[in-house]
């Protein structure tokens, strides 16, 4: 076991490790994340490998270009939140929370946890994997990302008026 290490700040957050610590266990999660002041949380809406603005109810043909392996979902997956961040203000590091759902986590957790280590590159936030038995999207997706971020606090500027 190692000495648990002091709180790293990482964007607008610290990651936070307790008893069991240990640098030799390679994780693609960390136990707690601390929001710090002033940031802003961004909640970011269910991301997959599916066309992000599609019509409610759902046309299962809108959904047929998109890839059905578990590797061309994820890169789809990963591109939509990217977009989402930087829509937001935020960064890859700005990531405090994932909670995956998958469909069948024994055929898609390596592939998806390969594809996040290299996306994160080196940042590993809080996460909760869980299985489902599918997403209401279209039941040919694979996994879909639930994902908070810690967006930097604006600043206000008084000539804008805002309070």
């Amino acid at each position: 076991m190692s000495q648990v290490p002091a709180p790293q700040r990482v964007g607008q957050a610290d990651i936070i490790h307790h008893e069991g610590y240990d640098t030799g266990i390679v994780s693609p999660f960390v136990p707690a994340m601390r929001v710090v002041s002033p940031a802003r949380l961004v909640f970011i809406s269910g991301v997959t490998g599916a066309p992000v603005y599609h019509d409610h109810p759902h046309i299962p043909a809108v959904f047929d270009a998109m890839p059905m392996d578990a590797a061309g979902q994820v890169a789809n997956a990963f591109e939509h939140l990217d977009l989402a961040l930087a829509a937001a203000g935020c960064g890859r590091s700005d990531v405090v929370n994932m909670i995956r759902f998958f469909t069948d986590v024994d055929a898609d957790q390596d592939v998806v946890n390969a594809h996040q280590k290299e996306w994160f590159g080196g940042h590993i936030p809080t996460s909760t994997t869980v299985e489902v038995t599918r997403l209401a999207t279209d039941p040919r997706l694979r996994f879909e990302f639930h994902v908070v971020a810690a967006a930097p606090a604006e600043d206000p500027s008084p000539a804008e008026g805002r309070a």
